[in-house]
């Protein structure tokens, strides 16, 4: 079995450290598992999150919704994806159009494999993070923009991350392309996300298993399909919970 985990709103607080007492129970669980973290950030923000010993301890760590994967703090594969013009001046405009009033720079982020849109910018403190946060579940402002970006760029992939922000990346290249990453192992696994809903960017797991499962085999002796067990959470807390009764 491979339990596979997000990191933001799974196994820690958006963009915030690990709990003490839960990065102790975790590396312990890593001891004994086969654990992998799949994140929408880059390594050096994953690490600033679960720590350099839980991040080198792990059997994989994919970055960048899978665009970047890690063994052993070694860089084994990174897709690339150049943001086009078009799709950039729309960001643009949707941070003029944007009735939340604050701004704190850093607004589009281009990370391998892909570009993270957030209009209250990724420079905000915790306290500002959250504020939009709340602002953005009264208003769904993250929602608007997702599904007007779908609307006109239909080669794109966009979904909603973390608290703050939009994912945006080319079809087939967020967090469900590790599917078939599993299936070369040959290991049931398990997915833990806080963003399992529709368009959450944990969502793309969920929908490449099972289109994954539906397909029938290329040839008569290809590997046997794996099977997934999906634990939608909202905090580690939550994933606590679930690893203990497992």
């Amino acid at each position: 079995m491979i339990y596979i985990f997000d990191v933001d709103g799974t196994l820690t607080k958006s963009r915030n450290k690990m709990d003490l007492s839960f990065a102790q129970f975790f590396y312990d669980f890593t001891e004994h598992n086969r654990v992998w973290l799949i994140s929408g950030s880059d390594k050096d923000k994953t690490i600033e999150q679960v720590g350099g010993t839980i991040w080198n301890k792990v059997e994989r760590a994919y970055q960048c919704s899978g665009n970047q994967l890690y063994q052993a703090g070694k860089l084994i594969k990174e897709n690339k994806f150049e943001l086009p013009i078009q799709t950039r001046v729309c960001l643009e405009a949707f941070l003029t159009e944007s009735k939340y009033p604050h701004r704190y720079g850093n607004h589009i982020e281009e990370r391998p494999g892909m570009v993270n849109f957030s209009v209250v910018g990724r420079n905000c403190t915790q306290e500002q993070r959250e504020d939009y946060f709340a602002w953005d579940k009264k208003n769904k402002e993250r929602e608007k923009f997702a599904w007007e970006l779908r609307e006109r760029y239909n080669f794109l992939k966009v979904t909603i991350g973390g608290e703050i922000s939009i994912d945006i990346t080319e079809i087939g290249k967020d967090k469900g392309q590790i599917i078939y990453d599993i299936h070369d192992v040959q290991e049931d696994f398990s997915f833990f996300g806080d963003r399992l809903e529709p368009g959450g960017n944990d969502y793309s797991m969920k929908l490449s298993y099972m289109h994954y499962r539906k397909t029938p085999p290329k040839k008569k002796r290809e590997k046997p399909k794996i099977k997934g067990t999906f634990y939608p959470v909202k905090t580690w807390r939550d994933t606590q919970e679930l690893l203990y009764s497992i």
